[in-house]
């Protein structure tokens, strides 16, 4: 993975154009997904005939809670055992919520190694900036990719005009892990934006999935990872069913963003909020409600079953790597804050 500068220009256009957005609506509620497509014209993506399609081992609500300086989140990952969310560790929903003027907050520089984390903003945009050189907008269907790797200082935080106008703010942040032996690896960034997502669509057109990173079928995601896994958002319409292939190495995870639907071919109910676990085979099948849309944030990965020491913003394979990654830190071995490096925006 390749890692690139801050580039000024490039983030004062977007900011610039994301104002423009805004002042043409009333209001910042703007119809979740941000990335839309005809799905007629869309590659068809189906299940093979006569796979087993995997029913569901469980259904969890995700309790809420506050990030950073404050911003609301649901802990998507709550009550589930990392066993089960192998290779994955932690998952926040971001919203949705509409901001008030100079409600918006963002967190500070702070440290993190030995895994990954992925940035995905359906509604709002965030600024991003790291100690390695990486750094960008997030916005509409932009995810980020930030490799932590051997250690870095990051910033994520809402841009000036979003805190003052306020408005309509919904992403995901996800920690993906790292295996032992690539724990100290070099930190890296990728900014996928949300024209580089690869598009597909059921076969009557009444889901679109978009692929940020992995193999779905015989497509593939911009998304580069370390880790083998997929992520994708799908978007059902109301009574929309879509039957999707799934790597049979993998464990599959399906999160309700938005609406309401089932899962598997035992209809179990899904709801906004709420995260269904997968049991093995062939397949992951998802509906619609009738009368609701559904958006789902579908996670599957190879589990890497080995042991996991997780501490505030590091996650290790024993005690003493977290207290020497503390240590680090501490000593300024993990990076420091560029020099005139964005900062929070308070007003």
């Amino acid at each position: 993975m390749n890692s690139r500068p801050v580039a000024t220009e490039e983030r004062e256009l977007t900011l610039q154009r994301y104002a423009l957005r805004v002042a043409a609506t009333e209001s910042y509620a703007v119809c979740m997904p941000a990335v839309t497509a005809d799905t007629l014209t869309l590659p068809r993506i189906t299940a093979p005939i006569g796979a087993h399609s995997r029913s569901v081992l469980s259904v969890t609500t995700a309790p809420s809670g506050h990030e950073g300086e404050g911003f609301p989140v649901r802990r998507a990952f709550a009550g589930v055992s990392r066993e089960i969310l192998d290779p994955f560790i932690h998952m926040d929903q971001m919203g949705e919520v509409n901001y008030a003027p100079y409600e918006p907050r963002g967190t500070d520089w702070h440290p993190h190694r030995g895994f990954e984390t992925v940035t995905y903003i359906m509604d709002g945009i965030f600024v991003h900036q790291d100690s390695h050189g990486g750094g960008g907008v997030i916005a509409d269907g932009s995810t980020q990719w930030m490799t932590a790797g051997a250690g870095i200082l990051h910033i994520e935080t809402p841009p000036e005009n979003l805190v003052v106008a306020g408005g309509l703010f919904h992403g995901v942040q996800l920690w993906v892990n790292l295996p032992s032996h690539k724990k100290m690896i070099s930190p890296a960034y990728q900014n996928l934006d949300a024209d580089l997502v690869t598009l597909l669509s059921s076969p009557d057109g009444g889901a679109l999935v978009r692929l940020i990173a992995g193999d779905l079928g015989e497509f593939k995601g911009p998304g580069s990872t370390h880790t083998p896994i997929v992520v994708c958002h799908v978007t059902l319409a109301p009574g929309a069913r879509v039957e999707l292939p799934w790597n049979p190495a993998f464990n599959a995870l399906a999160y309700a963003l938005a609406g309401s639907g089932s899962v598997s071919d035992e209809r179990r109910p899904l709801h906004l909020g709420q995260l269904a676990v997968y049991g093995s085979g062939d397949t992951i099948s998802l509906q619609a409600d009738d009368d609701s849309s559904l958006d789902v944030l579908l996670l599957g990965g190879q589990p890497i079953r080995e042991p996991i020491v997780a501490h505030g913003p590091f996650v290790m394979n024993t005690e003493n790597e977290i207290r020497q990654a503390f240590d680090d830190y501490q000593h300024g071995r993990l990076g420091t804050v560029p020099v005139g490096g964005i900062r929070p925006f308070r007003g």
